[in-house]
């Protein structure tokens, strides 16, 4: 199972809203050959270390590709800044951002690009309460956990709340225009 993280903050050019942003990077994903087989519901969250920066939409999707982890996370790079991502400070707003929460069962250290699963995964709601819609029996590979005992294990409540619309009809069933 291929796991993508989606969030945003700052709305992107050309888009009505964090959600639509989101939306529209599925869509590019299987435009560019990415399956998305699976979605989560969509997520609100506050910024991630705590800060006064705008609370985040998130989301998780799971894929198929042919891509290795490492052309996998080229071809994110190339969709994030088609969205506008610019890297700069460490967790700044972001108007894109996706990350590859697992690929398969593998497991890579820290010399890898990419480090898989995500190396601080098992820390964050915004992507644990995603995972568990779309695998509630996912466990991590590397350590066994199940994505419940996680969430159950998170070091202090953070508050997440699921969106009342996080899911649509055909067409616009990711928050993307139609």
């Amino acid at each position: 199972m291929i796991i993508i993280g989606l969030g945003a903050n700052i709305k992107a050019q050309n888009f009505n809203s964090l959600r639509e942003t989101c939306g529209a990077a599925m869509a590019e994903m299987e435009h560019r050959g990415l399956k998305i087989k699976s979605y989560s519901s969509w997520y609100q969250s506050p910024p991630w270390p705590p800060s006064d920066q705008p609370w985040y939409v998130n989301g998780v999707c799971e894929v198929t590709t042919k891509l290795n982890s490492k052309d996998l996370l080229e071809q994110i790079f190339v969709i994030e800044r088609q969205f506008g991502r610019e890297r700069s400070v460490k967790n700044a707003a972001r108007t894109l951002d996706l990350d590859i929460l697992a690929y398969n069962r593998m497991v890579t250290g820290s010399e890898s690009d990419p480090i898989l699963p995500h190396p601080r995964l098992f820390e964050r709601s915004f992507v644990l309460y995603p995972i568990r819609d779309i695998a509630p029996d996912w466990h991590h590979p590397g350590t066994g956990v199940s994505v419940s005992q996680m969430i159950a294990d998170l070091p202090q409540p953070i508050e997440i709340r699921k969106m009342a619309d996080g899911r649509g009809s055909y067409g616009t069933e990711w928050g993307a225009p139609a």
